[in-house]
């Protein structure tokens, strides 16, 4: 019997890592929680933790181990400030460097963000920008588990466990699966954005703290090296890395190799189909690792030799 679980967390950590864990959850089960923004303000404006990006977590699953995979269900991303902040200028490495010499400070800018009509806006536009009132689309920027090796790995960047990763496609109805490292898998969540461009090329979302409801699920004996994931349209992998060419080759290694175990594709085969419809969208490209997602419309897709 699956169980509903509202996790408030008491601590928070900068570090993906295995540590005590704050939940243990079985496999299946859903969980309620609220997160903080990346600097570690809370819904109602009081500092609870220390920037970047402070996790909810970790929540153990029963029976993980290394060799399976964590599929993690996006049920829900709601908003629950009525606030977010960003940076004012562009990160310094998505330009020309003779360029980048002379931007603007990075100051806090304060925007608005109406639940009522789910949108999002600069609290003090400058004249050039008073129509720039964009839809909210929710997302999670940070979450993963554990890695394996008694590694710790900042919140700040990103691995094949997950982490800071800023992909748009987090949203609502996403599914992703993480390769398990450690015993109980230990996943962590946070750092939510009300809206955001591809890259996070101004170095954040429109930072906010978020709702959210998730559903884990363990995936015995499924080793998959880079997190995996689905939406409604499409099939996706993801690959954390700098440079960004590196990021590329691990996701599009990693969907030729889930081409191949789930649908049966020969290399030659998924050469076909990659070569001709696959799309790639960039995930953050301003912290240490940079993230690449390669993505198949499921309409593309053969059926799984099992199903036939």
């Amino acid at each position: 019997m699956t169980e509903t679980h509202r996790f408030r967390p008491t601590n928070w950590h900068n570090v993906f890592a295995a540590m005590k864990p704050a939940l243990v959850v079985a496999s299946g089960d859903t969980i309620i929680t609220e997160t903080l923004d990346a600097a570690g303000t809370n819904a109602r404006g009081e500092q609870k933790a220390n920037r970047p990006n402070p996790m909810n977590g970790p929540i153990y699953v029963a029976g993980a181990e290394p060799g399976d995979a964590l599929r993690v269900e996006i049920l829900r991303i709601d908003p629950v400030r009525a606030t977010g902040w960003t940076r004012a200028a562009l990160s310094a490495n998505v330009l020309e460097p003779e360029y980048a010499r002379n931007l603007p400070p990075r100051d806090v800018c304060n925007w608005i963000i109406d639940l009522e009509t789910s949108t999002v806006q600069l609290a003090t536009p400058p004249a050039t920008l008073k129509q720039l009132i964009l839809p909210c689309a929710p997302m999670i920027g940070c979450f993963g588990v554990a890695p394996a090796g008694g590694v710790a790995i900042s919140t700040a960047t990103s691995s094949r466990n997950g982490g800071n990763m800023d992909y748009r496609g987090f949203t609502a109805g996403c599914s992703v699966s993480f390769p398990v490292g450690v015993t109980g898998a230990l996943f962590f969540l946070g750092d939510c954005h009300a809206a955001q461009g591809d890259g996070e090329i101004a170095g954040t979302g429109v930072e906010t703290c978020c709702d959210v409801e998730l559903r884990l699920t363990l995936e015995k004996h499924r080793s998959i090296g880079w997190p995996r994931g689905e939406l409604d349209d499409r099939i996706f992998t993801v690959g954390n890395a700098r440079p960004l060419d590196q990021a590329l080759q691990h996701a599009t290694t990693e969907m030729v190799v889930w081409l191949k175990s789930d649908y049966g594709l020969s290399d030659s085969d998924a050469a076909h189909l990659l070569g001709q419809t696959v799309r790639y969208e960039v995930g953050n490209v301003y912290n240490p690792a940079y993230t690449m997602v390669c993505s198949i419309a499921k309409k593309w897709l053969p059926e799984k030799p099992n199903q036939v």
